[in-house]
């Protein structure tokens, strides 16, 4: 099976969005820094594997309490 450049640019393009939305989302409630977390998310999606091990990490940590 082959696998262009294009198709390979298209899913990086796709895919780094979609998990640094996903990380800050998920980073706002469960760290205090969530623009660094998104953007290791970001990172990390060019080997989507790893992505999605840091997005599953990040969804099973606790949440941070918040003063209201």
């Amino acid at each position: 099976m082959n696998i262009s450049a294009t198709f390979l640019g298209y899913f990086v393009l796709v895919m780094v969005p979609l998990f640094a939305a996903i990380s800050y989302y998920l980073g706002k409630r469960k760290t205090s820094t969530p623009i660094v977390v998104a953007a290791i998310s970001g990172f990390l999606a060019l080997i989507p594997l790893f992505g999605l091990i840091f997005i599953a990490v990040l969804a099973l940590k606790q949440d941070i309490e918040t003063t209201a």
